[in-house]
């Protein structure tokens, strides 16, 4: 059932490159327009307009998938292009956290200062745990899996800022929650790529 929709999803996604690779820009000044998308984005969490923002990261992941179908659609997929946005996969995540500590948010056991540090920690060892992995030969293709990844991550903290707008604890509760769950996911890949290197 799960690869059924992920093949709709995928025709539809084509569709839609068909469509945009119309328009003339490049893929990768899709990628670059999703970065600039967050920085609006980044701008409206510190003046507290949540909504708005919440709006503008929705537009800048979408704009993330819009890049990957024009690529396909017009035969323009590359490496430096596949490169550059996850580059700016990762500054777009940045600006909606580094957006959150201009923030007066109510604490949850600890200051909310210190959850976004922690989730922010968890996301780059969910990141490098990856990377490392292959750099040193543990494993063949790419390390994946762990209870969040980048999509879900940067799902729920945009369904966050909408929370925002009604009440900032659950917010807090939200980036107390993912830094949980971003470094379980972390420690998951660790293990997993110990297993594909022979170490347990």
């Amino acid at each position: 059932m799960l690869y059924g929709r992920r093949g709709k999803f995928d025709a539809y996604m084509e569709r839609i490159g068909k469509i945009l690779s119309r328009i003339g820009l490049t893929p990768n000044q899709w990628t670059i327009l999703s970065l600039v998308v967050a920085l609006a984005g980044f701008y409206s969490i510190i003046n507290q307009e949540f909504i708005t923002a919440g709006f503008l990261f929705s537009l800048s992941f979408l704009l993330d998938l819009i890049d990957g179908a024009v690529a396909r659609a017009a035969g323009k997929a590359t490496k430096i292009g596949a490169y550059l946005d996850t580059i700016v996969d990762r500054y777009v995540e940045f600006l909606l956290l580094f957006g959150l500590v201009f923030l007066e948010l109510p604490p949850f056991i600890f200051s909310t200062k210190a959850w976004i540090l922690l989730l922010l920690f968890g996301s780059l060892m969910t990141t490098y745990s990856k990377a490392a992995a292959s750099e040193k030969g543990l494993i063949s293709g790419e390390l994946k899996g762990g209870l969040i990844e980048r999509a879900e991550r940067s799902l729920l903290l945009i369904a966050s800022l909408f929370l925002a707008s009604l009440n900032t604890l659950y917010l807090t509760y939200m980036i107390a929650l993912l830094a949980g769950l971003v470094n379980i996911s972390a420690i998951q890949r660790f293990f997993k790529a110990l297993g594909g290197g022979g170490c347990v």
